[in-house]
């Protein structure tokens, strides 16, 4: 028999917690605001989500929705906190990032008001792995409720390395090479950068992808390495993080959805972004993307629902059915013929007449 969990406790939205626990160096880059275990694998998060920011708030949909790599970030940032504050997690240690995932089904509870999002997190521990009483890893899984409305589930995946056995892996890695530090690399590298509005953003600065083309169901692009990006680059890094590279898949989607099924990236949102980490990506080597685009499905809202549009949220009835487009994208990234992850995404297109 499943065990019910406690109601998610008055959560307090007033500060961010200490940034040291999200691993962030910039408070503007904090996003959490509370934690509160509720069970023993169990706790419940509070995250603020602002109207504007300079990368995660740079976007050509419209109306302004929240960005769902903002939705992810808030996860991870709960992830990790809840590592050092409920599991004993040094701080000192590495966090080893290996899997990441969001769905959402209901957008339109996410769509950018007067006021800032009040995001609610309740986290399970889905895994915890341990070695000689020490927490090595652990498996969230992740519920996203606006004002009491669940609006979709995430994972996230995380293990844990004392910064010695994380040298040594590091070193293993790289045949004894010491790696570089984003700090003194701040070359995007070579290759001419994909226009901004290909990729649904409207500032030059947060693109990552250059020389994109397509053929057929395919799109490539290498990636442009942000590594002076003050929100992807918010601290020194010896490697590529994990959400940079969910950056470029998400680009280089709507870039395909763009140029293989015609789908506009003002008016086309990622509902869902899955990636397994096989390996690090290292800041020094060319990363490439390639994407396969799946076939456009539609469906239909249920007439006694309401689902998300551009105009917003439509209740049915009143307005008529309409339809909902959505596309599958499957991305791979690699660095010298070597898969660093691959990265699923469906992408939606919604507003329009049957």
């Amino acid at each position: 028999m499943t065990a019910t969990l406690p109601e998610t406790p008055e959560l307090s939205y007033t500060r961010t917690v200490d940034r040291a626990l999200v691993h962030r160096d910039s408070l503007g880059e904090v996003f959490l605001t509370d934690l509160q275990q509720l069970a023993e694998s169990d706790y419940a998060a509070a995250a603020q989500l602002p109207r504007s920011h300079a990368y995660y708030g740079d976007h050509l949909l419209r109306p302004s929705t929240y960005d769902p790599v903002l939705l992810l970030e808030a996860c991870r940032q709960s992830a990790l906190a809840g590592a050092h504050a409920f599991y004993g997690v040094p701080e000192d240690h590495k966090f080893i990032l290996t899997h990441l995932r969001i769905h959402l089904e209901r957008p339109e509870r996410i769509a950018v008001g007067a006021e800032p999002c009040a995001l609610t997190l309740r986290v399970s521990v889905t895994s915890h792995r341990k070695r000689e009483g020490r927490t090595t890893g652990l498996d969230y899984d992740i519920e996203l409720l606006v004002k009491g409305v669940g609006i979709g589930r995430a994972s996230v995946g995380l293990r844990f390395k004392s910064p010695a056995d994380y040298l040594e892996l590091r070193l293993r890695n790289r045949d004894g090479k010491t790696p570089p530090s984003s700090a003194t690399y701040l070359a995007a590298g070579p290759g001419t950068p994909v226009a901004p509005y290909l990729v649904g953003r409207g500032n030059a600065d947060n693109v990552v992808l250059a020389d994109a083309t397509s053929q057929a169901d395919s799109a490539r692009a290498a990636l442009r390495v942000p590594a002076d990006h003050p929100s992807m680059f918010d601290h020194p890094q010896d490697h590529l993080p994990g959400m940079v590279i969910a950056e470029a898949a998400r680009q280089l989607a709507l870039f395909a959805a763009l140029d293989v099924r015609g789908m506009s990236p003002s008016r086309t949102f990622p509902t869902d972004l899955s990636v397994v980490f096989s390996r690090f990506g290292e800041l020094e080597h060319a990363t490439h993307l390639t994407a396969e685009v799946g076939e456009q499905s539609t469906a239909d809202p249920d007439d006694s629902g309401s689902y998300y549009t551009q105009g917003g949220l439509v209740e049915l009835g009143g307005t008529g059915p309409q339809r909902v487009d959505q596309l599958p994208v499957r991305i791979e990234a690699t660095q010298n013929g070597d898969s660093l992850c691959i990265l699923s995404l469906s992408l939606t297109r919604v507003g329009a007449r049957r």
